[in-house]
């Protein structure tokens, strides 16, 4: 008799057990999808700054290039001094 109900005990041990850890793994899960979701999030953002500061370099640069070209102007139409 003793033996039945070890084994019984046993067994419904095993099954809580076994429902525990099926919500871990549920759990566990749905965590790692939340952190893919978080880096993808930050990798969007990212390439969206890097996007942005290009566009600025870039505006920047044609700036510097209007404000050079009308210096350069006069210093090329000058006589070259012998």
């Amino acid at each position: 008799m003793r033996k039945i109900v070890l084994a019984a005990a046993a067994a419904a041990g095993a099954l809580t057990l076994a429902a525990c850890s099926e919500k871990t793994e549920e759990a566990a899960a749905d965590t790692a999808d939340s952190a893919m979701a978080d880096a993808e999030a930050a990798a969007d953002t990212a390439t969206d700054a890097a996007a942005d500061a290009t566009d600025a370099a870039a505006e920047a640069t044609d700036a510097a290039a209007d404000a050079a070209a009308p210096a350069e102007a006069p210093a090329a139409d000058a006589p070259a001094a012998e």
